[in-house]
């Protein structure tokens, strides 16, 4: 069963003037293995740490460091979450997180979908 959905677009090169701006804020959002992406892999992460923070509840409190994009050995980019993430998909009865990302055309988008565990009781 879905337990929530969320969805997010950056524009790339707002995205990146707004880092170039504010430099502490590469710290704040990714992890130390993000932040040497390129600025398009960047774009398309903070999509999906927003299209997460949706597809949960957009609860207070989460800290952008506790979910991370990774590639797997199939090319396909999964969500690793940690502390206060984990925390939130616990409460909500989550087993998988499903991610898909892209970019093109200057703007780079990101799909969440929070499935519940088997068995779960989220949602009844």
């Amino acid at each position: 069963m879905i337990v929530g959905v969320g969805i997010d677009v950056v524009d790339v090169a707002r995205f990146g003037a707004t880092l170039e701006r504010t430099p502490g804020l590469r710290d704040r959002l990714f992890t130390p293995a993000e932040r040497v992406l390129p600025l398009n892999s960047l774009a398309a992460r903070f999509a999906a740490k927003e299209a997460l923070a949706k597809a949960l509840g957009a609860p207070a409190g989460m800290n952008w460091q506790d979910a991370e994009v990774h590639r797997g050995a199939d090319g396909r980019p999964h969500l690793e979450v940690r502390d206060t993430v984990a925390a939130r998909v616990e409460a909500l009865g989550i087993g998988s997180l499903h991610v898909s990302l892209s970019h093109d055309a200057g703007i780079a988008s990101a799909v969440v979908v929070a499935e519940a565990a088997t068995g779960s009781g989220a949602g009844r």
